[in-house]
C-alpha cells in the first residue's frame, strides 16, 4: 500500500446473527461476525496501488474485473454478492474497475469483461469470460476447492 493510501472496507450483515461489521479489505486470518463469530462473506474492492494486499490471503479468491459501464458487470455483480456469502470463510471475492485501474486491466489481459479469474497466492488457476450464472461459477468454485 502506497503512502496515505487506505483500503476501504465494506460494511457487511452477518448471515447468522444479521449483526452489521465492518470488513477490511486486507486483513490477517478471515472476517469473522464480532457478535456470533459465524464466518462473513469476503467482498473487498482493490485498486492497483492496493491489488496486492487485497490478493494476500490463504483462500480462493474470485477477483471480479468490471466496469461501471458494462451491462453483463452489472448483471454478475449480486451473483458474486451470493456466492461470496455461500463460500464464507473459503472464497474472497475481490471487485476491481478496470477503467480506474488500468494497470491490473493489463496485468490479467482483460480485453473482455466481465473478467472472473481465480486465484491462489496470487496465481490465476482458472477463468470465467463473460456473465456466467451462478451454478456454473458455483460448481468451478467447487471444483477449485476439491484440488486445493
Amino acid at each position: 500500500m502506497e503512502s496515505g493510501d487506505v483500503m476501504a472496507s465494506r460494511v457487511i450483515p452477518c448471515p447468522s446473527c444479521g449483526k452489521k461489521n465492518r470488513v477490511p479489505a486486507a486483513a490477517a486470518g478471515l472476517p469473522a461476525c464480532a457478535s456470533c463469530g459465524a464466518a462473513l462473506p469476503w467482498i473487498a474492492d482493490a485498486s492497483d496501488a492496493d491489488l496486492a494486499a487485497a490478493l494476500d490471503t490463504r483462500q480462493l479468491v474470485l477477483l471480479d474485473l468490471w466496469a461501471p459501464w458494462c451491462g453483463p458487470c452489472r448483471m454478475v455483480a449480486p451473483v458474486l454478492e451470493r456466492l461470496a456469502a455461500r463460500y464464507a470463510g473459503q472464497v474472497k471475492v475481490v471487485k476491481v474497475n478496470v477503467d480506474e485501474n488500468p494497470s491490473t486491466a493489463t496485468r490479467f489481459n482483460a480485453s473482455s469483461i466481465p473478467l472472473l479469474l481465480f486465484l491462489r497466492a496470487g496465481e490465476s488457476v482458472d477463468r470465467a469470460v463473460g456473465a456466467q450464472p451462478e451454478h456454473v461459477l458455483a460448481a468451478q468454485i467447487d471444483r477449485l476447492l476439491a484440488a486445493s
